[in-house]
């Protein structure tokens, strides 16, 4: 076991996990006691049953959000589970209070059916200003969060999908300013077709690029193909050069590869096939597609990776604590594209002069969270 694994069951197991309930006020004397419970919760509870619309405005709704998983797709470690789950949902409420100060629940759920978990999540919505959904498996996952967006009025959004696309729209819009390229003239390759790369070639799709392909573990993706779901159906569209065969023959003269499958795909004779100076976001982790070192011996303009020990660390968490802190602020009950592409610009506005060694801001950089929440109105 090398040293950060055994440091991080160390702290895990000194702490008893990561988050605990804290109190925005004492309950330090019996006048209190008396106004925060009994009798007058109740006068409250009565209000608040009578005007809903302003329930956020006398309880912990308006700034807390629930962070659901049904523990299908953890991190890249597969099915592990509900309790297997949890402690990367606590992870997600420490940087949700850390970075936005949203009190952030996590629920791990002891099922992995998308109907029964639709259920749950409308059944406690009440509760909370938003829910983040977290690591729950492709295709369920755009099964239940379109459910769930049509039937709450509270923004619902999947962060593998749409963090992951927001930083990665943020990160290649300077890298482009680098390369000197318009998003809409160059070739993009996606490989992996899972939440992430479906939700990323959306994005850009989104945002003006006209060219991507992408790939799954059967090859390019495209019309050609009888064995694809409808969301797989929907990308294969935009391969408007129509492109077939593998990953090798999909990079042959494209611009950009964006990574979110396995590791050690792409080789050097791959990035020298594409066209001059390319741009790599190999950000399978924590092995990535194609060692950074390897990417650039090989010609890569930029390189850019999961991992936070090399540059141009693609980071959902650039993106999730401040939308849904606009969210929350802002009363915002659902995050569109819109929204998306507007957080990702004010990402990579926080980089004033792009470098191949830097394309976004880290997370620390001040005043993330308050700019990307700015956005989201």
């Amino acid at each position: 076991m090398d040293d950060t694994k055994q440091r991080a069951l160390e702290i895990h197991k000194k702490f008893k996990g990561k988050i605990e309930t804290g109190l925005k006020d004492k309950v330090d004397s019996m006048e209190k006691l008396s106004l925060y419970y009994t009798p007058g919760v109740g006068a409250v509870s009565s209000y608040v049953a009578e005007h809903p619309q302003e329930a956020r405005d006398y309880t912990q709704i308006n700034n807390t959000v629930a962070v659901i998983s049904d523990g299908s797709a953890v991190l890249g470690l597969g099915n592990l589970g509900a309790l297997g789950a949890l402690p990367v949902m606590e992870g997600k409420a420490v940087l949700f209070k850390s970075f936005a100060d949203v009190d952030a629940v996590p629920l791990v759920l002891n099922t992995q059916d998308p109907d029964e978990i639709i259920a749950v999540a409308k059944a406690v919505a009440p509760t909370f200003g938003g829910i983040n959904l977290e690591d729950i498996k492709a295709p369920e996952c755009f099964v239940i969060e379109e459910a769930l967006k049509k039937e709450l009025g509270i923004p619902v959004f999947h962060d593998d999908q749409h963090g992951t696309a927001v930083v990665v729209l943020a990160g290649l819009t300077n890298a482009l300013k680098i390369k000197n390229a318009k998003l809409e003239d160059v070739r993009i390759v996606i490989a992996g077709a899972g939440a992430a790369g479906i939700a990323i070639a959306k994005l850009l799709k989104k945002a003006g690029a006209t060219d991507i392909v992408m790939t799954d573990s059967r090859g390019v993706i495209s019309g050609s193909r009888t064995d694809l779901n409808e969301y797989k159906q929907e990308v294969s569209e935009w391969n408007i050069r129509k492109l077939s065969g593998d990953l090798a023959a999909a990079l042959s003269e494209a611009d950009v590869f964006i990574g979110v499958a396995q590791p050690g795909i792409v080789d050097q004779a791959m990035i020298k096939s594409m066209r001059k100076d390319p741009i790599i976001f190999a950000m399978s982790n924590p092995v990535p597609e194609i060692m950074p070192e390897e990417a650039l011996a090989a010609g890569a303009l930029v390189v850019a990776t999961g991992r936070s020990d090399f540059p141009n660390q693609v980071n959902n968490a650039l993106a999730f604590p401040g939308i849904f802190r606009g969210a929350l602020d802002n009363k915002v009950v659902a995050i569109t594209d819109d929204h998306k592409i507007a957080a990702a610009e004010a990402i990579a506005s926080l980089v004033a002069a792009p470098t191949p060694e830097r394309i976004i801001p880290d997370i620390f950089h001040p005043g993330l969270a308050q700019a990307v929440a700015q956005k989201i109105v």
